[in-house]
């Protein structure tokens, strides 16, 4: 199926024959629009086609259940490029034209920083795969849903795993974006509550052919680690220049960062134990066990290392549940409000929509845990995700430990 840059429609069986009742009624036969806001080009692509896809088949089986609260998801889906640009323009078509109640995976914090203002004012939930801590503060009305974690919060656990792993002389290399400063600011505090300092800090300008000058400047410092704040293109052109000075030097990142196309590009022996913590999907959850099942099936592959779809995944089924919990002819703002209701402690554990559903007609209270993991938002709308540490050995992520902050 092709889905890059038109639109796809789910549709259901809802029932349109209630145009002339009340308009909280009326508002329960309508669809409940999702704009699919992904990165099927660009550094993100290799997370974007899964993603959007995810999100098309969650919807479906919320449709298959009867929909939430007699409304039946409809999903128009449409490519970031990883570019603020192109997600403004993706996002002004998906407020303005399809008129979607909600935006779902975004990847690059840019797109979602700068996509957050037309959200904001079209009072459009947003759940978003970004990583940039000011997302938390810049949502005025509870709106924005982060399934993954801050940078702040990826850059204190791989201090932790450079700490185990017996290293010393720190370094950071990151981009300047609010991903890569929030990397870096997590890296610098979970290093400096241990009691070391970095022995160097470079920042450098994206998309460029070459970053010698920064690499001089950073081996000069004598590190035995460089942490990675990058994209993978530009990761492909540090570690090979860095080969190329005749540095073996060690390379840390999240797992945007570190991935085994790097030894497609560069060989395995060049890359070999470079160190990627990254999410975790719930493994052992039942939500995950059937996600990603359905993964295999639509995409014709293993999910992977694309924590990102898992994420989506709960991004619909959490939605669809706190529609249901809303009920008929509510509002984005009384949908928001149910959000940490249905996933959060103190309810029954449900891992699927048409589960959770049966429960809430039935008066009870209800926890969605997910296939990404516990979805147990704080007060900002943010979840504290597993870490996981994997090394590229003979060009593959080889698993190490699990990871608690």
């Amino acid at each position: 199926m092709r889905f890059n840059r038109r639109e796809i429609m789910l549709t259901g069986a809802a029932s349109l024959a209630a145009a002339m009742a009340p308009v909280g009624f009326a508002r329960a036969a309508e669809p409940y629009r999702i704009g699919a806001l992904n990165p099927i080009t660009g550094a993100g692509s290799p997370y974007g086609s899964g993603t959007q896809k995810t999100i098309l088949f969650a919807a479906q089986e919320v449709n298959d259940a009867g929909g939430a609260a007699g409304r039946m998801f409809e999903v128009f889906a449409e490519d970031t490029q990883t570019a603020p640009e192109a997600g403004v323009l993706a996002a002004k078509k998906l407020i303005e034209v399809n008129k979607v109640d909600a935006i779902f995976g975004t990847w690059s914090s840019g797109v979602t920083l700068a996509i957050m203002p037309l959200t904001d004012a079209a009072n459009v939930i947003l759940m978003t795969n970004s990583g940039a801590a000011s997302i938390s503060t810049l949502d005025t009305k509870d709106l924005v849903y982060r399934y993954s974690t801050t940078g702040i919060r990826s850059g204190r656990a791989i201090s932790g795993v450079i700490e185990k792993e017996g290293l010393t002389r720190v370094a950071t290399m990151a981009f300047n974006n609010a991903s890569g400063r929030d990397l870096v600011a997590g890296v610098k505090s979970g290093w400096e509550e241990k009691g070391h300092s970095l022995v160097a800090e470079v920042v450098y300008e994206p998309n460029r052919p070459g970053y010698r000058s920064e690499l001089q400047q950073i081996l000069a410092a004598k590190p035995e680690i460089i942490m990675l704040g990058s994209y993978l293109p530009d990761t492909t052109i540090i570690v090979r220049e860095a080969r190329q000075m005749g540095s073996d030097v060690r390379f840390i990142g999240p797992g945007y960062a570190i991935a085994p196309k790097l030894s497609e590009s560069l060989g395995a022996e060049a890359v070999e134990g470079l160190m990627a913590v990254d999410y975790v999907s719930s493994l052992d959850s039942s939500a995950y066990a059937h996600f990603s099942k359905r993964y295999q099936d639509e995409m014709g592959s293993d999910v992977g290392e694309n924590f990102y779809a898992s994420c989506a995944y709960d991004m619909v089924q959490c939605t669809a549940l706190a529609i249901e919990a809303a009920g008929p002819g509510a509002d984005n703002t009384k949908i928001a409000a149910n959000l940490r209701k249905v996933s959060n402690p103190g309810g029954k554990v449900v891992s699927g929509f048409a589960e959770g559903k049966k429960l809430l007609a039935a008066g009870e209270e209800i926890n969605y845990e997910g296939a990404s993991g516990p979805l147990d938002f704080d007060e900002h709308g943010d979840v504290k995700p597993l870490f996981k540490l994997s090394k590229l050995r003979s060009g593959a992520l080889e698993y190490q430990y699990m990871l608690s902050l």
